[in-house]
């Protein structure tokens, strides 16, 4: 008798997994036409929005040839919103980097009065339009603002410059690291460090030998977000930087002043270097959620070492 107990308790364990099985298969599977009818929509919706400008950028872009394409590049306007570009994306980047670990530190390590008013705070450049936090730039640091007489004594300029730039780029870009990383952090707990600090090692020998391994993929994948959207911001920026070409225009407000001015060959040739640029933190986002998915996979969703 006790020969079959084991094999009925199989049995009978198989067909509850059976019968879980069929149950899932029943709720979460659709009729063929509901599927071809979803996806159909998605595919329009991302062709018509996505696919086609983009297509149309580069068809633009290179429609009189390779010599007036790259000739756009060779004025002096565009090679240094060129530069300008990649030099506040290189400043406000590594700086959100830093904020981003600290406050995703903080709120998932850490019990402190005020901590969901600090989440709330991370959250605040999602829910305020970026021309509005230009403007708010503008009243603090412009030359009838705020602390605009305390700067022009010490001849300090913010407003139309790099550092108002730089201020801008960095108030809209700070949520997506640490966004990034607060979910993740929170998910793994304090264990691992824990057994760190136990063993002997200090706070920060914790942070680099522990955490930072735990959560490079998140943290590499919150950047290139920071850095997409660094590269690309132009609400923020074009209240601050005061359109001076060849000064203070980035990129995106480069595309503008030679789209204004009918310079449409051109305008298309720097839209399709961000395009392009879009393009490659495409593909490195695609391959991070690959690489961090399977990261979390094989450590079952929770830290490891």
């Amino acid at each position: 008798m006790s020969e079959h107990v084991p094999s009925t308790a199989q049995a009978s364990q198989a067909e509850r997994a059976a019968a879980q099985e069929t149950l899932r298969h029943s709720v979460t599977t659709e009729a063929p036409w509901v599927r071809g009818v979803t996806l159909a929509i998605a595919l329009a919706f991302l062709g018509l929005f996505l696919i086609l400008p983009l297509v149309t950028v580069f068809l633009e872009a290179f429609k009189r040839g390779v010599g007036v394409y790259l000739s756009a590049f060779a004025e002096p306007d565009a090679q240094h919103a060129i530069k300008l570009t990649l030099l506040v994306a290189a400043i406000a980047v590594p700086l959100n980097l830093v904020f981003g670990v600290a406050a995703s530190w903080a709120i998932a390590k850490f019990r402190f009065p005020g901590k969901s008013f600090l989440v709330t705070l991370i959250d605040l450049p999602f829910s305020v339009s970026p021309v509005v936090s230009g403007l708010v730039f503008v009243l603090l640091f412009g030359a009838q603002g705020y602390f605009g007489s305390f700067l022009k004594e010490h001849n300090i300029q913010i407003i139309f410059a790099l550092p108002g730039i730089v201020i801008a780029t960095v108030f809209v870009t700070f949520p997506f690291v640490a966004r990034e990383l607060i979910p993740l952090m929170q998910e793994q707990g304090n264990t691992d460090e824990e057994a760190a600090l136990s063993l002997g090692a200090s706070g920060f020998t914790a942070f680099l030998t522990v955490t930072l391994p735990n959560i490079r993929w998140a943290l590499l994948y919150g950047v290139l977000l920071c850095n997409a959207r660094a590269m690309g911001e132009f609400g923020a920026v074009a209240v601050v930087s005061g359109h001076i070409r060849g000064v203070t225009n980035t990129m995106p407000l480069h595309i503008e002043i030679l789209y204004n001015e009918y310079n449409i060959t051109a305008a298309f040739a720097v839209a399709s270097l961000l395009a392009f640029l879009a393009l490659l933190t495409l593909a490195a986002k695609s391959f991070l959620e690959w690489r961090f998915g399977h990261a979390l996979a094989g450590r079952g969703g929770h830290g490891g070492h």
